[in-house]
């Protein structure tokens, strides 16, 4: 081997060690972020719906470890109301429920809303540091933590209002539970169950 050869060799060492550390490129590596579309929003954190629901009053998803666990809540009973059924002063007590929450969850949105407003605003102006941060944070997780109570304390208040029938059907209706209607147990007359059971 002349020593051109060797030099050539040598000099390609450095070249082949930058390709392995380099690693195999693929079409991932050029895939946007999924966060891509987002930079445009007025409030990188919260989109157009969730702004929408939390003005509005909605559950935003956050009572669901009532909801989930048998215990209804008001905006969904008085939907079901006519299927569940609801007595009328049922109806009356649950209204007075949903109104309550709705306006608390509409005060405590737009406070929530209002902190990550301010939070935006100190990324945007690149005027955070790590101790403003942390209350910034507290005051986020304080206005999520009221708006989650005000949701799931309706429900609270909800489940003594009901019977555990209606608790049942309420179930069905939502699709946590099996319809009663569609399999009588074995050893019960069909029509008497299906009477017992609302299902005509």
């Amino acid at each position: 081997m002349t020593q051109n050869h060797r030099r050539a060799r040598i000099a390609l060492i450095p070249l082949l060690l930058a390709l392995f550390f380099a690693g195999p490129t693929t079409a991932l590596d050029n895939r946007p972020s999924p966060y891509a579309g987002q930079e445009t929003r007025p409030l990188k954190s919260l989109s157009a719906e969730d702004l929408a629901e939390l003005r509005r009053g909605g559950g935003w998803g956050l009572a669901r470890a009532a909801e989930l666990n048998g215990m209804p809540g008001p905006a969904h009973l008085l939907e079901l109301k006519d299927r569940i059924p609801l007595t009328t002063g049922q109806v009356e007590a649950i209204t007075a429920i949903f109104r309550n929450m709705r306006a608390a969850a509409i005060a405590e949105g737009k406070r929530l809303i209002a902190r990550e407003e301010t939070l935006e605003k100190a990324f945007r102006n690149a005027k955070v540091t790590e101790r403003s941060l942390q209350g910034l944070l507290s005051e986020i997780g304080q206005a999520r933590t009221a708006l989650r109570y005000v949701h799931l304390a309706a429900h609270l208040k909800t489940l003594p209002l009901l019977s555990d029938d209606q608790i049942a059907r309420y179930n069905i209706l939502r699709g946590y539970a099996g319809d009663p209607c569609a399999n009588p147990p074995k050893g019960h007359d069909a029509g008497m169950w299906r009477k017992h059971n609302g299902c005509d």
